[in-house]
C-alpha cells in the first residue's frame, strides 16, 4: 500500500507498530505480517527483538520475494528462530481447482504442456507467457546469482542452467558436466560448477535430489538427479524439450512429493534405480516413473527395481497408460494424474 512506501528502516517500522498498538489496543497474542521485509534495512533485528520479548507475545509472519531472503541467511539471522515455508507453484490439484475442470488424462496433459505459476493466469497471449519467463530466468539468474555472487562468467551460467533442463530425471554429476564443456572445447572447473549449481539451488529453481544406497540406505556421493522448479521453463524457453515426455513426468512427480511434504531420494543398485524414495514424518513408499509400459519387456523393466525392494512398504508405478497393469506381487500401478492428485 502506498501509505507505507516511507518505511525503509528497523525504527520506521517499529513506529508503525507502536501506533498499531496504541490505536487498537490489541488484546493477548500479536499477530503481524509483513510483506517485502527485504527491503527494510535491519529488518532481523526489530523481528528478532519482537520474538524475545519478555512480556509481549508476537507471532510473525514474514514474506519476501528477494535472494536476500534465503534459508542459510535466514538461519544466521534470526539464530533459527522461524520456521520456512517454501511457496510452489500450483499443484496439479489447485491448477484443476482455478479452471474449474475435472481430473482427466487431457487435462494433466495441458497442466505439464503450460505452466504451474500463477502469474500465468494473467496473460492471455503465449507470447507474453515467453517474455514473462525469459524475464523471471534472467531475474533469477542475473540479479539473485550473478551480481549477488559477483560472478563474472554469466553465458556459462545459463549454459549449466540449459544444461540441467536437458538433464531433467538423468543422474548427472560434475565430472560429467566437465566433460561435456571439455568436448566443446569450453573450460569449466569442478568447484565454479558446483558453486554455480548451488547457487541455483539457493534460490529455488533448480532442485537436487541425492542418491541412496540400496543396501545401506545411505547417501552416496557422485551422481545426482536435478529438477527444475516449474515446467514453465523448459515448455515456453526451450520447446524443443517438450519431446522427452519421461523426464517431464518425472519433475512433475518430483514437485508434488515436495509440494506434499515428502523428502525425497534417488535409490540406486549396481543393476537397477529406483527413481523416487519418498518420506515423510508418517510414512514412506517408492515410485517409479514411467511414459508407456506397451510391452511386457517394458513392464519387466519398470517393476523390476521395485521388486528388488525386500520390505512391506507401498510400491507404485506410474504412467500415462490408459490400461493399467495387475502386478502379483502387490506393486500398484496407477495413472500418473490420479497419483499425483491423491497425494496433493
Amino acid at each position: 500500500m502506498y501509505e507505507f512506501e516511507n518505511i525503509s528502516t528497523a525504527n520506521d517500522l517499529y513506529e508503525i507498530i507502536q501506533l498499531y498498538k496504541s490505536t487498537y489496543k490489541p488484546k493477548g497474542k500479536i499477530y503481524l505480517f509483513i510483506d517485502e521485509i527485504q527491503n527494510i534495512d535491519n529488518w532481523e533485528k526489530l523481528i528478532v527483538s519482537l520474538a524475545q520479548h519478555p512480556i509481549e507475545d508476537y507471532e510473525i509472519t514474514v514474506t519476501g520475494s528477494n535472494s536476500r531472503l534465503l534459508s542459510g541467511e535466514l538461519a544466521s539471522m534470526l539464530s533459527g528462530r522461524y520456521i520456512v515455508i517454501e511457496v510452489f507453484p500450483f499443484s496439479y490439484k489447485e491448477y484443476l481447482a482455478i479452471n474449474r475442470l475435472k481430473n482427466a488424462k487431457e487435462n494433466f496433459i495441458e497442466y505439464i504442456k503450460t505452466t504451474g505459476l500463477p502469474e500465468k493466469f494473467n496473460f492471455t497471449s503465449n507470447d507474453t507467457i515467453v517474455h514473462y519467463f525469459q524475464a523471471l530466468k534472467n531475474t533469477i539468474l542475473l540479479k539473485d546469482i550473478m551480481y549477488r555472487h559477483k560472478i563474472r562468467d554469466y553465458i556459462l551460467l545459463e549454459d549449466i542452467f540449459l544444461f540441467l533442463l536437458h538433464n531433467v530425471g538423468n543422474l548427472t554429476s560434475i565430472p560429467s558436466i566437465i566433460k561435456y564443456y571439455k568436448s566443446k572445447n569450453r573450460k569449466a572447473d569442478y568447484t565454479t560448477i558446483s558453486q554455480y549449481i548451488s547457487y541455483m539451488q539457493d534460490c529455488f529453481i533448480i532442485h537436487e535430489v541425492p542418491r541412496i544406497s540400496k543396501k545401506t540406505k545411505e547417501l552416496l556421493a557422485g551422481e545426482k538427479k536435478y529438477y527444475v522448479n516449474d515446467l514453465g521453463f523448459r515448455n515456453y524457453l526451450y520447446p524443443s524439450l517438450n519431446n522427452d515426455i519421461g523426464s517431464m513426468l518425472e519433475n512433475v512427480v518430483y514437485m508434488h512429493l515436495r509440494m506434499a511434504g515428502y523428502k525425497v531420494n534417488v535409490m540406486t543398485e549396481k543393476n537397477f534405480e529406483v527413481d523416487f524414495v519418498a518420506v515423510n514424518k508418517k510414512s514412506k513408499h517408492y515410485v517409479q516413473v514411467a511414459y508407456l509400459i506397451p510391452t511386457t519387456n517394458t513392464a519387466n523393466r519398470e517393476f523390476y527395481p521395485l521388486e528388488k525392494i525386500d520390505d512391506n512398504l507401498p510400491k507404485t508405478v506410474v504412467s500415462m497408460d490408459d490400461i493399467l497393469l495387475h502386478h502379483q506381487k502387490g506393486i500398484m500401478h496407477k495413472h500418473v494424474w490420479d497419483y499425483i492428485y491423491e497425494i496433493c
